[in-house]
Formats: structure tokens, C-alpha cells, sequence
């Protein structure tokens, strides 16, 4: 097998194959993991075999092999893990090859995040919060925003222009933040997220925002999943109370001396 650093826009074709093989789509999270990483395309005399994907030199975001090269597999993830000395992987759980390829090595395996979808159950909004204010965040947000939020995300300004990002407002008093992340590898995807104002939290808020981003991802023909840190319980109840439910783990997984 012949392996050659490619750009991604060049494995289009394979990347759609591998997502076709997932049980279940992945968050923005991993998603700018991926897309900021070095891609390699696999080649033997017949055409391509797979491709993977190295972050920052040293993370493995991406291991694809196609159905009729998967004999292969194992040979060629050690080769690629020896060849780069990678030191860690990220794996989603609806990525069977990936996980198990991973599962065959005495690697060390951290929970990273939970990946959700929308359980279509309807939840009415609470009376209490049926006068508050959602839209699209404007320009004349934007310090309001970088108040509240702090370092919450980044590139605020940029992400209020490409409108990726909503208010929650209560009179003059902004609650919180939505964040609506459309997936430049998944077809009809949109990651959604929140931020709720200190002060204001455990009232349904965040649930709100929530509900609001399912339907606005509804109404533009968009299907809403997201995710959050695997140890944030405070999160995935507020999810989990919008409705969104989970069965994809994201694992963070170390490669120590004797798993290589």
C-alpha cells in the first residue's frame, strides 16, 4: 500500500462513503477536530483503499478503510500509528471499524463528550417563558454577548455574521446565548448549543433556548444534534429535558508503551 498526504476537498468521495457507515452523526466538537487535521489517502495498484486523518502531528481523528481492503485493517492502523508515533486517538462510538480497531490495541480510554439527538417527543414551552425574546444575535449584541459569555466560545463577531448565533432576552436583560453550528461534512446537520446567564440558570432556560434551536433547525430543513463534555452533568440534564437524547460517546483514547 502507497499512503500520500492529500487535501480533503480531494477524498470527498471517500469521506461521504465514511459517513454512510456510521450509526449516528458526531458533533461540531469533533467535526473542527477533523477538519483542521492532515488528511492521507491510502492507495494500492487497484485505487483507493481508505484514508485517516492526523491532528497537530500526533491525534488520529479519522481512520476509513474501504469494505474490500478491510483484511488489511489492523495492518494498516499499526502502520499508520508507528509511522506518525501517535499519541492519541478520537473515536466516536458510531464509528464501528474505528472503535474496534482501537479496542484490538492495550490502549488507555477516557470518556471525552456525549453526542445527541433530537427523540422527536414534543415539549411544550413553559407559560412563564412564552413573552421572553428569541432571534438571531445582530452586531449590536455583540457586547452584551462577550460580557455574559467570556471565553465561553470565540470569534464572536464572526459567528454573529455568519449567523451562528442567537439571544435569549428577557425585557432589556439578555438570559443566554444559542448556538447553531451547521456540519460542513454531514449533509442537513446543525450542532446546537447554549449558554445561560448565571444568575438565571435552573429556571428552564437553557431548555428553552434549546427548544427554540430544534425549531429553527426544523424550519430550515436542518436536523439538530449536539453534544457536551462527558463529565458536565449540569448540561446533558438540560439536553436531556429539551428532548435530545443519547447513545454515542465520544472516547479520548491514549496510546501507552505497551498498546503500541
Amino acid at each position: 500500500m502507497i499512503i500520500k498526504e492529500c487535501l480533503f476537498n480531494d477524498i470527498q468521495h471517500l469521506v461521504q462513503e465514511y459517513i454512510h457507515t456510521l450509526s449516528s452523526p458526531f458533533d461540531s466538537f469533533l467535526e473542527e477536530h477533523i477538519l483542521k487535521s492532515t488528511f492521507y489517502v491510502i492507495l494500492d495498484n487497484s485505487g483507493e483503499a481508505g484514508y485517516y486523518a492526523v491532528n497537530n502531528n500526533h491525534q488520529l481523528t479519522q481512520f476509513f478503510i474501504r469494505p474490500f481492503y478491510q483484511k488489511h485493517a489492523q495492518e494498516l492502523f499499526s502502520q499508520v500509528i508507528e509511522n506518525h508515533s501517535v499519541e492519541s486517538l478520537f473515536v466516536p462510538t458510531c464509528d464501528e471499524l474505528f472503535i474496534s480497531l482501537a479496542l484490538d490495541k492495550e490502549f488507555t480510554i477516557t470518556k471525552q463528550a456525549y453526542f445527541f439527538k433530537d427523540s422527536q417527543v414534543n415539549i411544550p414551552v413553559s407559560d412563564s417563558l412564552k413573552s421572553d425574546i428569541f432571534g438571531l444575535a445582530v452586531l449590536d449584541d455583540l457586547l452584551r454577548i462577550q460580557q455574559l459569555c467570556g471565553d465561553f466560545l470565540d470569534r464572536y463577531e464572526a459567528r454573529i455574521e455568519k449567523g451562528e448565533l442567537f439571544t435569549y432576552y428577557r425585557g432589556p436583560m439578555l438570559l443566554g446565548i444559542g448556538v447553531l453550528e451547521k456540519s460542513r461534512m454531514l449533509s442537513g446537520i446543525a450542532s446546537i448549543g447554549m449558554f445561560t446567564n448565571e444568575g438565571y440558570r435552573k429556571q428552564r432556560i437553557g431548555r428553552n433556548i434549546i427548544l427554540k434551536l430544534k425549531n429553527w433547525c426544523y424550519n430550515h430543513d436542518l436536523t439538530p444534534i449536539s453534544g457536551c463534555w462527558y463529565y458536565n452533568e449540569s448540561s446533558k440534564r438540560t439536553l436531556e429535558s429539551a428532548g435530545m437524547v443519547t447513545r454515542t460517546r465520544l472516547l479520548s483514547i491514549k496510546i501507552n508503551q505497551q498498546g503500541q
